[in-house]
């Protein structure tokens, strides 16, 4: 095997894509996984630059960093497993991830970028380290969410939902003035 295979195979994501993510525009799936991976760094090195908490007492500081260091893994792990390729369980870690639906990893990176925030609100390293990672969670969010249908489907559904269409109201008349919101008693 050649250098150039061992690194396509290195590059290469497990489980390859799913039909159901065909929706998702690529713009969106690399924007997802590059600020997954560049907020995963940047998240390790600012949640150790938070454990530089100790040095004032600061505890809820310094857990909020080694919190942040170890979401910041997790999401590298799941993202570009090729930065931890020498750990054995980042290949079957990264391929059942690959596999879920993009929710799932929504889910997972906000519930993991938010308890520090509540540790160590007023730190600078928090809200940029946890917040990318926030970030990515609402990528994969929109991800999840799908592709917004055209004007026409739209508007068919809308019209789907109800069986016969209400009466077309005068919008300049006021509250008091319109007979079919306010009848005197």
């Amino acid at each position: 095997m050649s250098l150039t295979d061992k690194i396509s195979m290195l590059m290469s994501r497990p489980g390859g894509d799913n039909a159901q993510k065909d929706d998702v525009p690529t713009w969106m799936r690399y924007a997802g996984r590059g600020l997954g991976t560049v907020g995963s760094f940047i998240a390790i090195f600012f949640g150790l630059f938070n454990c530089l908490g100790i040095l004032t007492l600061d505890v809820p500081c310094l857990i909020a960093g080694i919190w942040q260091m170890l979401a910041g893994f997790i999401v590298i792990v799941c993202e570009a497993p090729c930065c931890c390729f020498f750990i054995d369980y980042v290949g079957t870690l990264s391929q059942k991830m690959e596999t879920r639906p993009y929710w799932n990893k929504a889910a997972m990176y906000l519930g993991l970028a938010v308890p520090p925030f509540f540790l160590c609100f007023f730190s600078f390293s928090t809200w940029l380290g946890s917040g990318l990672i926030f970030a990515t969670g609402i990528i994969y969010g929109m991800m999840a969410l799908g592709k917004k249908g055209s004007r026409d489907d739209m508007a068919a559904m809308a019209g789907a939902g109800s069986p016969a269409q209400p009466p077309a109201h005068d919008h300049t008349l006021t509250l008091m003035e319109d007979p079919d919101v306010w009848r005197p008693i």
